[in-house]
């Protein structure tokens, strides 16, 4: 066999744009073999490419499975799950999925989520303050970017105000990848622990939180494991996520004054701008990878059931199967349905969330600041690559 690329390569992205390794692998196919790094011998290991086979993978949870725990338990089985995978949905596969997804499912619609608005509305507010204060010129990626998913993750999970600065360190540091392997171990313990502590406490006295009403409507279907593991779950996939969306959007947003005053001016087309550049960014390099349950053909590939598939979200989403002209960042292009919260089952829970958060947080910092401009060259800019979701490191702006 021919020497296989090696993942990571989303690493290696040019600023807004996939990785050049990434797109030259598009271009022999949408399914390629890879290699997860040297050493790893001949473990089948595919990269899905394609707008329509990224989707067909992850729409199909028959024929591809998300667990890492082994093979789908046999039908009424529980499979085999340490502590800290108890919980995170994007490990599961149904059966179990679908009773915690159909409970969970309900707090999460937008009518729910409009409940969080006015605090959102204020801590975005609390933010622009921040900046304001800072001077000129002002991080907008530490003050404004990377300071509002967390205060309103703990919004809605019901993290008490005082505890929040505490809980957030730990949280990063837990995330942080350039950080010593125990430290984060420490810090990842200090914060599931502190969940279990206000499981508790939730579960003797049901409050309006999150956790509270689920405690109230489903009592016992849901354990304290399943829980804590849920919370552990919106803090890992809220925290880069979010931040990410809104330091590139940011910076986006700025090298096209045209397309930031569209967006300024026009809530509608703030509303198309958000999808726009949900697709465009696409700061999740991947979902959970899937295992094929059975042979099949994909793209063209042969694929055999034990095989792994990684499904790259930012070159999905640059396909031109999806749109015309998917390179070009285009703030009126009618939404389509793009896959930066994924497809299937596994569709982002938190999406109606992480758009209401988006729309208040971008229409607020143009409102505040209409001559908002980078404060260095644009060249200038560092980008967070060793994440799971691409970003911006600082991003310094005047106004």
């Amino acid at each position: 066999m021919p020497h296989e690329p090696t993942l990571p390569l989303h690493t290696r992205r040019t600023r807004f744009d996939p990785a050049p390794e990434l797109r030259r692998l598009a271009d022999d196919g949408p399914v390629t073999r890879v290699s997860l790094a040297p050493g790893t011998g001949d473990r089948p290991l595919w990269l899905v490419t394609g707008y329509g086979e990224v989707r067909q993978v992850l729409g199909d949870h028959v024929r591809f499975s998300t667990s890492r725990f082994g093979a789908r338990p046999a039908a009424g089985g529980t499979a085999a799950r340490p502590d800290d995978g108890i919980g995170l949905l994007m490990d599961y596969d149904p059966p179990e999925h679908t009773r915690l997804r159909k409970m969970l499912t309900p707090e999460f619609t937008l009518r729910r989520m409009r409940r969080l608005q006015p605090r959102i509305e204020a801590i975005v507010t609390e933010r622009l303050d921040a900046v304001e204060r800072a001077g000129q010129p002002a991080d907008l990626g530490e003050l404004f970017a990377s300071a509002i998913p967390g205060p309103v993750l703990c919004e809605l999970i019901g993290v008490e105000r005082d505890d929040r600065d505490d809980f957030l360190r730990r949280c990063h540091a837990h995330l942080e990848t350039g950080k010593e392997r125990g430290e984060r171990a420490a810090a990842g313990t200090a914060f599931t622990r502190y969940l279990a502590a206000m499981v508790a406490r939730r579960r003797k006295n049901p409050d309006e939180s999150f956790i509270g009403m689920l405690v109230r409507d489903h009592g016992d279907d849901f354990t304290d494991k399943e829980l804590r593991g849920v919370c552990v779950l919106l803090m890992l996939a809220g925290l880069d996520n979010i931040s990410g969306m809104l330091g590139l959007g940011a910076l986006a947003l700025l090298e096209n004054p045209g397309q930031l005053a569209l967006v300024r001016d026009d809530p509608a087309a703030l509303d198309r701008g958000i999808e726009e550049l949900l697709r465009y960014l696409s700061v999740p390099h991947a979902p959970t990878p899937r295992v094929a349950l059975e042979d099949m053909t994909l793209g063209g590939k042969r694929i055999r059931a034990g095989d792994t598939l990684v499904c790259s979200i930012p070159l999905a989403n640059r396909d031109p199967a999806l749109t015309d002209g998917p390179d070009r960042l285009d703030v009126t292009r009618e939404p389509v349905p793009h896959v930066a919260f994924g497809h299937g089952i596994h569709h982002c829970l938190g999406a109606a969330l992480a758009r209401m958060e988006l729309r208040i947080a971008y229409r607020e910092l143009l409102r505040r600041f209409p001559g908002l401009r980078l404060a260095i060259p644009a060249g200038d800019v560092e980008f967070r690559v060793l994440s799971t979701a691409y970003g911006v490191e600082r991003l310094p702006v005047t106004w």
